[in-house]
């Protein structure tokens, strides 16, 4: 199989320059030698058949167990080499085209998530050990993409300013307002939104290690009067609000499910009410979940291109009243994530294991690569029953978030 792997990365590496240090030691450098640049070194001939063969699962897989590593770099130098290539030439290895086809081709059956699937899902990630978020996440433990208005923020503003900016959306213009928030996560939006803008909140998620942090939060700042936390799946909430919001769950509802989100949110919203949608999504159209992705960090995971989106939205009855692309924030966002693990690797390793280490810096790495390079972005879907819901032109967010944050500095 060196063979064929050779013939492969001669076609494939076009752009920069790929050193391939081979199980017997010798060694063959592809590309022009311009900018980026790694060396990779694979350990079995076992690794070299399952990368010429099945590259989308079996690089994680090699990474994870040792047989291929990064030598005078990371797995991110390495993959920015692979990955900026593919950008390029993105037909440069022959089956790598042919798993993306086959696994769109699958993902109805793939992203089937009835709600006990989607509860097993939740739990395969986001139940984790606590402690890991808390090492490489800011100090919110907001996990979804931070929005950098100025591109120089900290990881702990960007991350408030995220807030900031669907608060803005959701027009909270009078205190007591009712606001469900799908997909919670540890609770961060929620108690911002409660104690920050006077809302009364009840926050779904579908993870145990999410609800139990969620509610210690809640009662150690003395919000349970105007949060509460649930572990709900969002077909089964009975209640309506005035706002409704998501931010980085909507990856998880699976195309299938589409229809039954947004007739939710549009049964759930008042008649009168607003709601947001923070998910990301992909530019170039509908595709399927890298299938390395699926099986080992976000199985049932999808990112949708917005034209599989709107039409849902539009069956729903609901009116998309705004949308905004996120381009790099969400590469920005991971390469925090990722140097935050890195300086904090050893406390990691002690929770878990050297592998569980190697798993997470891949998909740290690939992630922050893909939305740099091969058409991956955030939305914001903004929706309504009414016209008159919202102001007419998008001035009142930039004022909104402008005095939230003025007031959330005298208070701090």
């Amino acid at each position: 199989m060196q063979i064929v792997l050779d013939a492969i990365l001669r076609r494939l590496i076009a752009v920069g320059r790929l050193t391939v240090i081979w199980p017997d030691g010798s060694q063959k450098t592809y590309g022009t030698g311009d900018a980026p640049q790694a060396v990779m070194r694979l350990r079995t001939w076992q690794a070299v058949r399952r990368l010429a063969l099945n590259p989308s699962v079996a690089t994680g897989e090699v990474y994870m167990d040792g047989t291929m590593s990064a030598e005078d770099g990371s797995i991110y130098d390495l993959m920015d080499v692979v990955l900026t290539n593919l950008q390029h030439n993105p037909s440069g290895h022959p089956f790598v085209r042919l798993r993306e086809i086959l696994s769109a081709a699958g993902r109805r059956l793939v992203q089937y998530n009835p709600a006990a699937r989607s509860r097993r899902n939740a739990a395969h990630h986001y139940d984790l050990n606590g402690r890991l978020y808390s090492l490489f996440l800011d100090r919110d433990r907001q996990y979804s993409c931070a929005y950098f208005p100025q591109g120089n923020e900290t990881l702990e503003e960007a991350q408030a300013a995220k807030k900031r900016h669907i608060a803005a959306k959701l027009c909270l213009d009078r205190p007591g307002l009712t606001v469900l928030d799908i997909g919670c996560g540890w609770g961060g939006l929620a108690l911002s939104l409660a104690r920050d803008f006077g809302a009364c909140v009840t926050g779904i998620t579908l993870s145990e290690e999410q609800l139990t942090e969620a509610r210690t939060r809640a009662a150690a700042e003395g919000l349970q009067d105007r949060v509460r936390f649930e572990l709900l799946d969002y077909r089964a909430v009975s209640e309506t609000f005035d706002r409704i919001v998501s931010v980085g769950m909507f990856e998880h509802v699976g195309v299938v499910h589409y229809g039954a989100f947004f007739d939710t949110v549009a049964r759930r919203l008042k008649p009168d009410g607003v709601a947001l949608i923070h998910a990301i999504g992909r530019s170039d159209g509908p595709g399927g979940t890298n299938p390395w992705l699926q099986k080992y960090i976000f199985p049932g995971g999808y990112s949708p291109a917005l034209s599989e989106v709107l039409p849902p939205i539009e069956r729903s009855g609901l009116m998309a009243t705004d949308i905004e692309i996120l381009r790099l924030h969400y590469a920005e966002t991971l390469r925090h994530w990722r140097r935050r693990f890195a300086a904090n690797r050893d406390a990691i390793a002690a929770l878990y294991d050297e592998r569980f280490c190697r798993m997470f810096e891949f998909y740290l790495a690939i992630c922050e690569l893909t939305f740099r390079y091969r058409g991956h972005m955030v939305w914001q879907v903004q929706l309504a029953h009414r016209q008159a819901a919202v102001p007419m032109t998008r001035d009142y967010m930039a004022a909104a978030e402008a005095a939230s944050s003025g007031v959330r500095q005298m208070a701090e």
